[in-house]
C-alpha cells in the first residue's frame, strides 16, 4: 500500500489537467514514439472501426419510426458526435507531434552528467528520504500507475534540467518540496499500448480487425 507522501505528490504534482478552452500543451505535442504509436492506434480504431459500426447502427435505427422519439436513433447519433470530436482531437494531436527517442543518443550530453529533459527516467528523494522513480513524457502519456509525469506538470518542470547531486524546489498548492536528484538516465519508457473497449459497437458486432 503506498505512503500518504506517495500518494499525495502523484496526484498533485505528477499531472496538471488542462483548462477545456486551453491546449493539451503550451508548446509542442512532445511524445515518446510508442505515445504517438498509441494515439494512432486509437485514431485508426475509431475511424476504420468504431465509426462505421455506429453509422450502421444509425441507420438501421433510422428506419424504426419517429427519430424524435426513438432513442437508439438519439444515442447513435450523440455517440457519432463523440467519436467525431475524439478523431478531430486525435488528429491534431498527431499532426502536432514532435517525437522524442528517450533511446536516441543526445547532443552535448556525452561524456558529461546526463541532465533531466524530456523523455529522462529520475531517480530522487524527498527530504525524508523516500525514494522515488518517474519518467517524464508528453501530456498524452500521463500514467500514475507507471510513474509517467507530463514535462509540463510541477514536478515534470522542477526535475527539468537538473543532474544527480542537485537539489530541485517543487511547487505545490498544499506547499513546498525540496527534493534530491540521485540519478538521471535515459531508456526505453514503455507506454500503455491502445486496446480496443470492451464495451465498443465495433466489438458488438464483431468487426473483423482492419490494419
Amino acid at each position: 500500500m503506498g505512503s500518504p507522501w506517495k500518494d499525495y505528490e502523484m496526484r498533485k504534482g505528477f499531472t496538471r489537467k488542462p483548462k477545456p478552452d486551453e491546449p493539451a500543451t503550451p508548446v509542442k505535442n512532445y511524445i515518446t514514439p510508442s505515445g504517438l504509436e498509441r494515439l494512432k492506434d486509437e485514431h485508426r480504431f475509431l475511424l476504420t472501426r468504431e465509426r462505421p459500426a455506429v453509422t450502421e447502427e444509425v441507420a438501421w435505427a433510422a428506419g424504426n419510426g419517429d427519430r424524435s422519439e426513438n432513442a437508439d436513433y438519439q444515442y447513435g447519433k450523440r455517440r457519432l458526435r463523440q467519436i467525431d470530436g475524439r478523431i478531430r482531437f486525435l488528429t491534431k494531436r498527431i499532426e502536432a507531434a514532435e517525437v522524442v527517442d528517450p533511446e536516441a543518443p543526445r547532443a552535448g550530453q556525452a561524456g558529461t552528467k546526463p541532465r533531466a529533459f524530456f523523455g529522462a527516467t529520475v531517480r530522487y528523494a524527498n527530504a525524508a528520504g523516500a525514494e522515488r522513480v518517474v519518467s517524464i513524457v508528453g501530456t498524452d502519456e500521463i500514467d500514475l500507475d507507471r510513474n509517467h509525469v507530463s514535462w509540463v506538470s510541477p514536478l515534470g518542470r522542477a526535475l527539468m534540467k537538473s543532474a544527480a547531486g542537485d537539489s530541485v524546489v517543487l511547487q505545490l498548492p498544499g506547499g513546498t518540496e525540496y527534493l534530491n536528484v540521485l540519478e538521471v538516465c535515459y531508456e526505453r519508457i514503455a507506454v500503455e499500448p491502445f486496446r480496443e473497449p470492451s464495451g465498443s459497437q465495433a466489438s458488438a458486432k464483431g468487426l473483423p480487425r482492419r490494419r
